[in-house]
């Protein structure tokens, strides 16, 4: 008398086939993962460009604020050429009435005011873009009046030029006490971009 065979039906997994499902969703947890940081890198690098563009546009239109509200004359803006181990760290200076573009608006005299690159106190090595104000009619020794506007954090350099209608050229200084410049143009070192920004403003009122 013969029996047969009793099937047997597998009703579980291998420890194979558990190993290799565990690795296949290691491999996806680790591809999604990758994927969502280098979007959230993406972000964060777009928005810090964001935050920096958004800042020299704000340069320019105070700037072109100030400088197309000057009178001809009286040494209303003047401009030296500075260069430091090759790099340029020219200086411009104007006179302006209190507003809220340089933090004075309620002012009663007016200010000088210069534009210039200036060391962080903390780190020597890194140049800041800033305003240094004081009073026009401060005649102290020193600089306790003065007061330091930061502007741009972290540039290399500041290239500042003064276009001369009556020659047809751009000038490195402005000593004109009589005449204003046509155009003033701003060229910014940056240690973050390897193109330098610039702008060119040009002034309302000029003598040609």
């Amino acid at each position: 008398m013969s029996t047969a065979p009793a099937n047997k039906t597998r009703t579980g997994f291998t420890l194979l086939e558990i190993m290799l499902a565990v690795a296949i969703l290691g491999i996806m947890a680790m591809a999604i993962y990758r994927f969502v940081q280098s979007n959230l890198i993406a972000l964060r690098v777009s928005s810090e460009v964001a935050t920096t563009d958004a800042a020299y546009d704000g340069l320019r239109d105070l700037l072109t604020e100030q400088w197309q509200s000057l009178p001809s004359g009286a040494g209303a803006l003047s401009g030296d050429a500075v260069k430091v181990s090759d790099l340029s760290r020219d200086q411009i200076t104007w006179t302006c009435g209190a507003g809220p573009g340089l933090l004075t608006r309620y002012a009663g005299n007016d200010y000088t005011v210069s534009m210039r690159l200036r060391a962080e106190p903390k780190n020597p090595n890194r140049l800041d873009l800033g305003f240094i104000r004081r009073p026009a009619n401060d005649q102290a020794a020193t600089d306790v009046h003065e007061s330091w506007i930061p502007l741009l954090q972290n540039v290399e350099g500041l290239e500042i030029r003064y276009f001369d209608p009556r020659l047809n050229v751009w000038q490195e200084r402005w000593t004109d006490n009589v005449a204003l410049p046509r155009l003033v143009r701003l060229t910014v070192s940056r240690k973050d971009s390897t193109t330098p920004w610039q702008a060119i403003i040009a002034l309302g009122r000029t003598s040609l």
